[in-house]
């Protein structure tokens, strides 16, 4: 390990005053270690996992985009990609020696305040926290600044968008605007992120330039109660999950969908379709690049998540659909925005390391602001006009075209 460019006593106070930031709640150090995980990895490391037959690894160098949609986008369907990250940069470059150097000084954000503030800290810090720490769930680098900080921004150029998800139907709304999509994703084993469904009904994907990830994902249908850690067994951190929840998950009296379990290996991108409940927890030592994406197949489950969560952005993002792409604004326009798309509302995790933003922001708005958004919705459903559900009429509608084609139903108009 490279010496620090400062004395090792400073550094550890440093670490020490972030991590109390980080999950204020751990009192004492002692606390980070409350559980032992790290002298019991067979609760957690998945010694014990087979790939679930119900995951497919897909050859990205002979599969298409027309075949994947049909074969996994459209039946929200997860998968892992091999054979897609070979050419990529980072897979040479994002050593963690190479980032030291490059990125040493930088700050990375590994967790979050009680006010929601992010908590950063050096790279070349962080370093020596995950070679050293013996925490149950250590701090967790998931930063999604990369690609707007100049210091960061060679990170981008270390990656590419895999084909399938070039089209992010986000990008028309501008950086700005736009809901945090992607992050650079660094930690020891034992870190990772609790139960939990990506917000707003995206998809997502997460590639593994380095070490190992455990996954586990659940049917949309399973209700996320079913799935929390019961308070007296633990926190809601991915390690307890592991430590406490497979039992159970695992058990033939399991009433709901059995879970999708397999490790996901360098090199190897993981496909989450919306409305998937899923917790990931890193066997070793990882770094990974992972981000959320609204494709046209997902599009009416997001669009009408996003008026309902983000409504100020959903007036902005339909200007900007009707000047680049007026068959999907007409579709939004037409939608009934109170029918059921038949999955669960998104959760944030619980867990200290967790990056994703709640859809529930709704519920936690202002009476005011909530009375404001109901007449919204009120006013835009009662100038809505009816689109016909007879074949002829969805023919006349490119994206619904698109999927009778294909012998799928079409969304719900």
């Amino acid at each position: 390990m490279a010496a620090p460019t400062d004395d090792i006593e400073h550094v550890q106070r440093s670490i020490s005053k972030l991590k109390k930031k980080a999950r204020s709640e751990l009192k004492r150090p002692e606390d980070w270690q409350r559980y032992g995980y790290s002298t019991r990895p067979e609760l957690w490391d998945g010694r014990d996992v087979v790939d679930s037959e119900h995951v497919d690894r897909v050859d990205y160098q002979t599969v298409d985009e027309a075949e994947f949609i049909e074969r996994y986008e459209s039946l929200n369907k997860p998968c892992i990609l091999v054979n897609a990250m070979n050419t990529w940069p980072a897979m040479k470059k994002w050593t963690m020696k190479k980032l030291r150097k490059k990125f040493g000084r930088q700050r990375f954000k590994c967790g979050e305040d009680d006010d929601g503030y992010p908590v950063k800290m050096r790279l070349e810090y962080y370093d020596i926290y995950q070679q050293t720490n013996t925490d149950d769930s250590p701090m967790y680098v998931f930063d999604g600044t990369f690609g707007e900080k100049d210091g960061k921004k060679e990170f981008l150029s270390d990656y590419e968008l895999p084909k399938y998800f070039r089209d992010d139907l986000f990008q028309y709304v501008g950086e700005e605007r736009r809901p945090p999509y992607r992050w650079v994703v660094i930690g020891p084993q034992r870190s990772g992120t609790g139960i939990h469904i990506d917000p707003l009904g995206t998809a997502a994907w997460n590639a593994l330039v380095s070490g190992h990830k455990r996954w586990c994902l659940f049917h949309p249908s399973t209700p996320k109660e079913a799935l929390k850690v019961p308070r007296n067994l633990g926190d809601s951190e991915a390690a307890s999950w592991f430590a406490h929840m497979i039992p159970t998950v695992r058990s033939p009296d399991w009433p709901h969908p059995k879970p999708i379990e397999f490790i996901q290996r360098p090199g190897e991108i993981v496909y989450v379709p919306g409305g998937w409940h899923h917790v990931v927890i890193n066997v070793n030592d990882t770094v990974a690049v992972t981000q959320n994406f609204c494709s046209i197949t997902n599009f009416p489950v997001v669009w009408r998540r996003t008026v309902r969560g983000r409504p100020k952005m959903s007036k902005k993002w339909l200007a900007a659909l009707r000047e680049v792409k007026p068959e999907l604004a007409q579709l939004a326009s037409s939608m009934d925005l109170e029918a059921d798309d038949g999955l669960p509302l998104s959760s944030s995790s619980d867990s200290s390391s967790s990056s994703s933003s709640s859809e529930d922001e709704v519920k936690a708005m202002p009476e005011t602001k909530k009375k404001k958004l109901t007449k919204t919705k009120s006013k835009s459903k009662s100038k809505k006009a009816k689109l016909c559900q007879c074949e002829e009429c969805l023919k006349k509608c490119s994206i619904c075209a698109s999927y009778i084609k294909k012998g799928l139903n079409p969304p719900i108009h």
